[in-house]
């Protein structure tokens, strides 16, 4: 799969699209909106916003919404990110968020920052993925042997 570069991104359209995500946050209690769009591998533009509750554990990040946006419309894999706060200037996503960012997007996804574009790569370094199931299952593979021999 080819990576998506810099410069491949219209990122003020992506922005764009995260600023009007932002306008439907349901932020009562922090006063915080925050919008993100993400542009997927066919080209489609994704978006989310965060939407809280008076339990503030269960609140929905922006990108957990784009992320069910990404898998609603048919799935795919993110390439570029823009997650804006309500003055609409870039803005960090929190660490779980990073996360499905990396489940969505790998570590060429790129991010815009407040520091510049970042590949998710940059942004969580050293990430926790599925090789890392697959090579934890293959751990316990050669540490219980082979099921036959029970």
């Amino acid at each position: 799969m080819a990576t998506t570069s810099e410069r491949d991104v219209d990122w003020d359209a992506l922005r764009a699209a995260a600023v009007e995500a932002m306008g439907h946050a349901y932020a009562p209690y922090s006063r915080f909106p925050v919008g993100v769009a993400g542009l997927v591998d066919d080209g489609r533009v994704v978006a989310g916003c965060n939407v809280e509750n008076a339990a503030y554990g269960v609140a929905l990040c922006a990108e957990c919404g784009m992320v069910s946006q990404l898998h609603l419309t048919g799935g795919g894999r993110l390439t570029a990110v823009a997650c804006v706060g309500g003055d609409g200037e870039p803005l960090m996503p929190c660490g779980r968020c990073r996360q499905l960012l990396w489940e969505n997007g790998g570590a060429d996804c790129l991010l815009a920052t407040p520091e510049g574009v970042l590949p998710m790569s940059a942004v969580l370094p050293q990430a926790f993925g599925a090789q890392d199931l697959d090579a934890a299952a293959a751990r316990d593979a050669v540490r219980d042997g082979p099921s036959d021999a029970r």
